[in-house]
């Protein structure tokens, strides 16, 4: 079949890159790449994946919360004016 119809799409530097890196061990171009991906979307009549949001740990759940508190100004914390302010309050710290 021909192909008549083109796609433009943005995408980061970074991530064009490790695209096109990944796909060359396979022997495939990104454009051969989407053209699977579309075929397979017709195919699942949808998206081929499951999408869903992530599952995290109880660990990582409380050091979001944790940031969003310190966001919201609901945690002291402390500044230091130098590394040398921060290095010693870290030390003292040790030995407590």
């Amino acid at each position: 079949m021909a192909k008549s119809e083109t796609l433009h799409i943005r995408v980061e530097a970074a991530v064009k890159a490790g695209v096109e890196a990944t796909l060359k061990t396979l022997g495939l171009s990104t454009t051969e790449a989407i053209n699977i991906f579309l075929h397979q979307v017709i195919l699942a009549g949808g998206l081929p994946f499951e999408v869903k949001n992530p599952q995290y740990n109880a660990e990582t759940l409380a050091a979001m919360q944790e940031a969003r508190d310190i966001i919201a100004g609901k945690v002291p914390t402390k500044s230091y004016g130098t590394v040398a302010e921060l290095m010693e309050d870290l030390n003292s710290d040790d030995e407590d």
